[in-house]
């Protein structure tokens, strides 16, 4: 997703799908924010999944830009008697408005599934969302009934802000979009007063602009 899997294909096998069961504890790492330094592991969990369809590519410059958004699940794994702490895991939280951040860009390693990860990951931007006095978080999904667990509902897509799509011209589905626009609510945040953000208009629900460009050949034929 952007949120979950940006982009989907159903026919990702299974044990290299990104993570997003409530299983079990994790009891052998933490989660903890992302840093420069984090980047180029958490960009290959991110764009690993992008192969297949999961999620957008994220640039370096992409990553190293966004740091701040990132949440990264570590743990210790030993390779030839030595210890390394390990990024397994990773989660964003990208501030869309003053009352709503959306979650994106959820994916674990492979070899962590199984383990709550994912759960965790989303915890943590959540609990980031109340400290910065967000009141709800939204994110675009086919992982409704694990999104459903961690106390999101559904909501009609239309009634977001224009600039959440401001990312489907780098996606391959920009036309034919069928992720699950999910949303949270923490009542024990106050709503802030601002401005309000534009929504999408139905007319345009599945409109992405493109940007018109005309060759100079075509500009000298008209003159």
């Amino acid at each position: 997703m952007r949120g979950g899997n940006r982009c989907h294909t159903t026919s990702v096998p299974l044990w290299i799908r990104c993570a997003w069961e409530n299983v079990g504890g994790y009891n052998d790492g933490m989660i903890r924010r992302a840093t420069v330094a984090d980047v180029p592991a958490l960009g290959q969990i991110i764009n690993d999944c992008a192969e297949y369809g999961l999620m957008l590519h994220r640039s370096y410059s992409d990553l190293y830009e966004a740091v701040r958004d990132y949440y990264v699940a570590v743990e210790p794994i030993e390779k030839d008697g030595v210890t390394t702490a390990t990024i397994v895991g990773v989660c964003g939280l990208k501030v869309v408005w003053s009352n709503l951040a959306e979650i994106y860009a959820l994916a674990v390693a492979p070899a962590a599934r199984g383990r709550g990860l994912g759960r965790q990951l989303v915890e943590a931007c959540v609990e980031d969302a109340r400290a910065l006095g967000i009141r709800q978080m939204m994110s675009l999904t086919y992982e409704k009934e694990f999104f459903l667990r961690l106390g999101f509902v559904v909501l009609d897509r239309q009634q977001l802000p224009l600039k959440v799509w401001s990312e489907c011209l780098r996606c391959p589905k920009n036309q034919a979009c069928d992720e699950i626009a999910m949303i949270r609510t923490l009542d024990d945040v106050p709503v802030i007063q601002g401005p309000t953000a534009p929504v999408t208009q139905e007319a345009d629900a599945y409109d992405v602009p493109v940007p018109l460009v005309i060759s100079s050949s075509r500009k000298e034929s008209r003159s």
